[in-house]
């Protein structure tokens, strides 16, 4: 389980640090081009645990002096989640930094209904059981992401942001 935006005292921009580094060595792996727009979406999505809307990163670009038109942040966006570097979370229409990009993985994600911090799970044991479930039925699934609303441990104790 990856319950780092859960923990007090977490080192948040070594997580930036490091998403960007797995970013550019992935990119270079793979063949593709992680432009500088690409770069600033994907730094701007990890600058906090909770998922983010593309509306809300237009102002940063704008700032850094890129086109902040909708289409440049949806285009960002696209190429990130194709590379595994983001995950959309449906239930917000935002999105996350993946912890783990370099390996194919279903997303199964916790959200804290108080203060919106995220965590991606290890999403296995989810899987198998639905994809055991849908088979009994005579379904395909094709795409899947378990989203679960709750209180994180740091609401829990009254310490979320809108406590």
């Amino acid at each position: 389980m990856d319950n780092l935006a859960f923990e007090s005292g977490h080192d948040h921009q070594h997580c930036i640090d490091q998403a960007l580094q797995q970013a550019r060595l992935l990119c270079r792996e793979r063949q593709q081009r992680l432009t500088p727009v690409r770069e600033l979406v994907l730094k701007l999505i990890w600058q906090s645990h909770q998922p983010i809307g593309a509306y809300e990163l237009l102002p940063a670009l704008a700032e850094a002096g890129f086109n902040s038109a909708p289409p440049t942040v949806y285009r960002a966006l696209e190429f990130l989640q194709e590379q595994g570097l983001v995950h959309r979370i449906a239930s917000l229409n935002a999105f996350v930094g993946c912890p783990h990009p370099e390996q194919a993985h279903q997303g199964c994600f916790l959200i804290c209904r108080q203060c919106h911090s995220t965590s991606e799970l290890d999403a296995g044991p989810v899987h198998a059981t639905l994809e055991q479930s849908a088979r009994a039925v005579g379904f395909t699934i094709e795409q899947e992401t378990v989203e679960v609303t709750g209180l994180c441990p740091n609401c829990q104790a009254g310490e979320g942001s809108d406590a």
